[in-house]
């Protein structure tokens, strides 16, 4: 099997299990947070539901510079505006794996940066798996115990949560 199809199957099923979690984010609870240093809950939400844009910028483009990158996070009104942003980034990072070849994963590296200030160059693939997917999946963890601190039914991820048992 060739790589891209590996992390696009990968892809797809984690994020059956985020979209799961972003979907039981309560619209009435966004501006919540679990202490004066998190994000506030839309907030991470929006995060995690965006993050899969990441793959397509690490897949079409070869480095990030903080110094120069213009980023606006985006706002979300309710738990509709979540899910939808969640898809459109989904969708995006689908056709990214679609277009990109097999090799340029291995062969081709991506830098993330500040300035001068080079914080990582490494292969696309070990970017994806480090950087963006392992991203996904600590940011949904908290977004868990966001849930769960605000008595929203937890799913489970990879069998079922105490909620469902």
């Amino acid at each position: 099997m060739q790589l891209t199809k590996s992390f696009l199957s990968e892809m797809q099923h984690e994020a059956e299990n985020t979209r799961k979690m972003l979907e039981r984010v309560p619209s009435e609870s966004l501006s919540w947070k679990p202490h004066e240093k998190s994000m506030a809950l839309g907030r991470l939400a929006a995060h995690v539901a965006e993050l899969y844009t990441w793959v397509k910028m690490t897949l079409t483009t070869d480095e990030l510079d903080f110094a120069t990158a213009k980023y606006t996070p985006p706002v979300v009104e309710n738990t509709a505006d979540i899910v939808k942003l969640f898809n459109d980034s989904f969708n995006q990072a689908v056709q990214a794996f679609e277009d990109v070849k097999n090799e340029e994963l291995y062969f081709v590296n991506w830098k993330l940066r500040q300035g001068d200030y080079i914080i990582l160059d490494l292969p696309k693939h070990i970017v994806l798996r480090s950087m963006v997917f392992n991203h996904i999946v600590h940011h949904r963890a908290q977004l868990s115990v966001y849930l769960r601190l605000l008595n929203v039914p937890v799913p489970g991820m990879y069998g079922p949560s105490a909620d469902e048992m």
